[in-house]
């Protein structure tokens, strides 16, 4: 733990902590014009840049240190810098690329003076992170909604620049905000990662998602905890909601969170709903706002709290004093297992006694599909993941290795597709290949948390550990497969050998979360007239039954088909025989099957 990380950590546990509130609305207060934003230096340039407010902290470093002592004086503990648009992608718009670097130093800067200069407290500064005007999980043509204006490359890489000099410029901690596209916040926390990894140097990370409208979801449709789930790979500070609803549609979204979340919870709503007619052009005064987010105080939802859009000194004032005298939250006690998403969330649970996974969407595993794909038929395609989910899914398996397709291209162009669909991307996706490009093409298109099919000890422990740790930057769970240097196990030994080995490699020395973690000891094929094959299912029954008694939180899966696969064309049989098998093998305590 970092020194600001463990002084944020002692006042979090003393009291609520209060962030900033709106950098726009107070500067509007300015009514700065076209050459009020250009200033001296950007006389000349050959764009408008009216309402490029992060441009300030070049031109008018002044107002813009002006506003963060108003709010350092008005009570707050953290205030945020000007950045909401500094990255290379925000900036394009402005043909400003080229001084993002001196925007986010700037910006930290003043920040950090004006931070400094409180003698009383210690006021802590946050590089504040925008969702970017361009979205990784939704297509801006109507005709080609598998069309992205960006990739994750490029998403990640303008925000590892934004994060390098923000970190330079001297703040104490990032805060991702305003998320309206989880895959955007997946690129920055990937982004984080990165930077943390290559330099050494850390600071603590606060998430705040956007629910846009009253359905209760972000922009690209999912739901809060489906949200949670998605960022929850990351080791989080806090977690929260802000922007676009004020405080009544916010509430029962909050309320959520703080029974969910196993971090610090933050929330800065708007001063309500836009509103013309109101001076900040938002209808909640400091004297309206600050009893209901009082109130959701009192009910123990909150460890940060702040004010967005139509919010000003005056109101974060008010939360100061409504709040003074009330305990933060408690984190609540959370069951160690395993959660993906999609859309929504999906969690896994005693009363689910066995998940199951459609791979009707594997162009190994359906001739149907496979044509399909290879005929660039993906309108049909799609129709197949969608009577997968109706039919019972609680996941797909998504699989693109056939020789005559480009993998990557193919599990790009399908699983942008999905994102479009809401009635098959409310589940997670098990991305499933045997070549890594391919499933890192995968991740880098699903805004859920999904499953990676497969990673394994066959290349050696080097390759297995460079996997695992990108596995879960991305943020997802991973299946493990019964392989090693030596080949695939086929008996009981081999597979309680290697299973506990890549257990131990993961949990000890990559950090992989345990519950994040399932085990495929290779369901193998009997009846096949060789003897040795004889005991390949019980082989299987009995490792499962030892994985679950011995690898704490772990999973495990398997295919189930591959037992009958001697008897392909007698669908009477091996329907009878998947059925026997499933019997004894979810007893033993398997988890779920690709069927």
């Amino acid at each position: 733990m970092t020194p600001v990380e463990k002084l944020l950590y002692e006042l979090l546990a003393e009291r609520i902590v209060i962030l900033d509130g709106a950098m726009g609305t107070m500067i509007q207060r300015y009514k700065l014009d076209e050459a009020g934003y250009r200033g001296e230096r950007f006389k000349e340039w050959p764009q408008d840049v009216k309402g490029n407010n992060d441009l300030l902290v070049l031109t008018q470093p002044e107002i813009v240190r002006e506003i963060h002592s108003q709010y350092v004086a008005a009570g707050a503990d953290i205030i945020e810098t000007n950045t909401f648009s500094s990255t290379t992608i925000a900036q394009a718009d402005y043909g400003m690329g080229e001084f993002v670097p001196e925007m986010n130093q700037a910006a930290a800067r003043v920040a950090r003076e004006a931070a400094d200069a409180c003698k009383e407290r210690r006021v802590f500064v946050a590089g504040a992170i925008g969702p970017l005007n361009r979205t990784l999980s939704i297509s801006r043509d109507v005709n080609d909604p598998g069309k992205r204006d960006v990739t994750f490359a490029e998403v990640s890489s303008a925000y590892r620049r934004q994060i390098e000099h923000l970190i330079e410029g001297g703040v104490d901690l990032l805060l991702v905000e305003t998320v309206f596209d989880t895959l955007n916040a997946k690129a920055a926390l990937f982004a984080i990662s990165d930077y943390f990894d290559t330099t050494g140097r850390r600071v603590p990370v606060m998430v705040s998602g956007t629910i846009t409208d009253l359905s209760g979801r972000t922009l690209t449709g999912q739901t809060v905890e489906a949200f949670l789930n998605s960022v929850s790979h990351f080791p989080l500070l806090s977690i929260g909601l802000n922007c676009a609803l004020g405080p009544k549609e916010m509430r029962p979204h909050i309320e959520e969170l703080s029974t969910k979340a196993p971090y610090f919870v933050s929330t800065y709503p708007n001063a309500g709903l836009p509103d013309p007619l109101s001076p900040t052009g938002f209808p909640e005064t400091p004297e309206t706002l600050a009893p209901q987010l009082r109130d959701w105080a009192e009910q123990g939802w909150l460890n940060i709290l702040g004010g967005c859009c139509g919010t000003t000194p005056e109101h974060i004032r008010a939360l100061v004093e409504s709040v003074r005298s009330l305990a933060p939250r408690r984190m609540p006690e959370r069951v160690r297992t395993l959660r993906l998403s999609g859309l929504e969330a999906f969690t896994a649970r005693p009363e689910i006694p066995f998940i199951n996974i459609g791979e009707r969407t594997n162009v190994t595993g359906s001739p149907r599909f496979s044509k399909l794909i290879l005929a660039g038929n993906y309108d049909e395609a799609l129709a197949v993941a969608r009577q997968q989910v109706e039919a019972g899914a609680q996941v797909i398996d998504v699989n693109m290795d056939e020789g005559m397709l480009d993998g990557v291209e193919a599990m790009t162009k399908f699983l942008n597709l999905i994102a479009s669909e809401p009635d098959i991307s409310r589940v997670p996706v098990m991305i499933d290949s045997s070549k890594w490009s391919v499933i890192e093409a995968g991740l880098r298109c699903v805004q859920g948390k999904g499953i990676v099919n497969s990673i394994s000890l066959k290349a050696g422990e080097d390759d297995f550990k460079r996997h695992a740790r990108l596995v879960h930057r991305y943020g997802a769970a991973v299946i493990v497969m019964a392989f090693d240097e030596r080949g695939q196990a086929d008996t009981y030994e081999r597979k309680i050998e290697i299973c506990e080995r890549a257990y131990r490699i993961l949990t000890a020395e990559v950090g992989f979360p345990a519950e994040d973690i399932i085990f495929d000891p290779n369901i193998l094929t009997v009846a096949t007239g060789i003897e040795e094959h004889n005991d390949y299912a019980k082989a299987f029954i009995e490792a499962t039954r030892w994985i679950k008694e011995n690898l704490p939180h772990a999973r495990v899966s398997g295919g189930i088909s591959n037992i009958s696969f001697s008897f392909r064309g007698n669908n009477p049989i091996r329907e009878a025989m998947h059925s026997a098998f499933l019997l004894h093998a979810i007893e033993a305590g398997l988890d779920m099957g690709i069927v």
